[in-house]
């Protein structure tokens, strides 16, 4: 049988559409094997995290096949319990491969401590601007003391305790101004001290 009669014969035409259909299930075999291989459950939402415990964390992510990791913590925020989830990466409601990791950022279990400034001789302006800046809040309630100098910052109360240039408290604590009533008298004024009042009253009339 010559070439050209054997493939215009039933035979290799069978053989042909075998082949065919061999090589197309490979094909669709293949398909849906790197399908399953590279996206198997793609589509994973994140949950949200927010306020979570890392126990609770772990419990949900591995229910949901991702991983996650702690990258670093924020300033403490009142509204959320201590060392729980603030913020996350990716967000709630993105949607990820599995395994895919979750970036958290925790909430610290407490302020920051934070130094108190040289504030003895600075008028009440002064010293309140200069607290407030770096997280303190201030008292409305004020102590005076016979004192020359009229609402000049002589001591900083907290907790009933007084302190001193230098300490360290909690930011975001409530601190009591120690002023004085400008009733001292004979008492003196340094330099620097004159300074600051006369420098607070060109404020308050610029």
């Amino acid at each position: 049988m010559s070439l050209i009669q054997f493939i215009k014969s039933k035979v290799f035409v069978k053989q042909l559409l075998i082949a065919f259909g061999v090589l197309f299930a490979l094909v669709f075999v293949m398909a849906m094997w790197l399908n399953l291989s590279t996206n198997h459950n793609q589509k994973i939402e994140v949950p949200n995290l927010e306020k979570m415990s890392l126990e609770k964390v772990a419990q949900v992510l591995d229910e949901l096949d991702l991983n996650w990791e702690v990258i670093d913590s924020a300033s403490y925020n009142a509204d959320y319990p201590d060392k729980s989830v603030i913020e996350q990466s990716p967000e709630a409601g993105d949607f990820v491969k599995e395994n895919r990791k979750i970036y958290l950022t925790l909430n610290p279990s407490g302020y920051k401590d934070v130094e108190i400034p040289d504030f003895y001789g600075k008028t009440k302006r002064q010293a309140t601007s200069q607290l407030t800046a770096i997280g303190f809040r201030i008292s409305a309630q004020e102590i005076y003391v016979n004192d020359i100098a009229k609402d000049v910052v002589r001591g900083l109360i907290y907790n009933g305790k007084e302190l001193k240039t230098g300490d360290k408290v909690p930011q975001d604590s409530e601190l009591i101004l120690k002023l004085g009533d400008g009733n001292g008298g004979d008492q003196q004024i340094d330099n620097s001290e004159q300074e600051n009042i006369d420098t607070s009253e060109q404020e308050q009339i610029e």
